[in-house]
């Protein structure tokens, strides 16, 4: 090696190692990629949280079509689809949640009935993003 290459040679070591340790990017989902697809369960929540601050800072309207995820930025639109009746909805992500497990999604209550699962609570869904914050 020439005296060159060898002074050379931490720098490179030091760079290899940094870029090695560089992020492939964040694991939460990231509205502006628009190719945000889930399924899993919803369920929805109305009268008890009337009023009261989401997690967002915006008040809780139950009549609202609004949504909480535990991952997806506020302000996100995201097109829910109920895997059990082919209904679809339209919600805007605002607050936190659902904090069940195997919950994917947790409806304003207009919306749980809109998309028909007001009466059974519950209901298989899928969720795609359609337009960020």
């Amino acid at each position: 090696m020439t005296k060159h290459a060898i002074k050379l040679f931490p720098f490179l070591l030091f760079a290899l190692f940094a870029a090695g340790c560089q992020s492939s990017g964040s694991k939460n989902p990231s509205a502006a990629s628009y190719d945000y697809y889930q399924t899993g369960i919803a369920s929805w929540y109305g009268a008890d949280y009337q009023g009261k601050p989401t997690s967002s800072g915006e008040l809780f309207n139950r009549n609202a079509m609004t949504a909480a995820h535990r991952d997806l930025p506020f302000d996100t639109w995201v097109q829910v689809y109920n895997l059990e009746n082919g209904r679809k909805i339209r919600v805007r992500i605002n607050d936190r949640g659902p904090f069940k497990e195997g919950r994917i999604i947790d409806l304003a209550e207009r919306a749980a009935d809109e998309l028909g699962m007001k009466i059974a609570g519950l209901a298989q869904v899928g969720i795609e993003v359609v337009s960020g914050p």
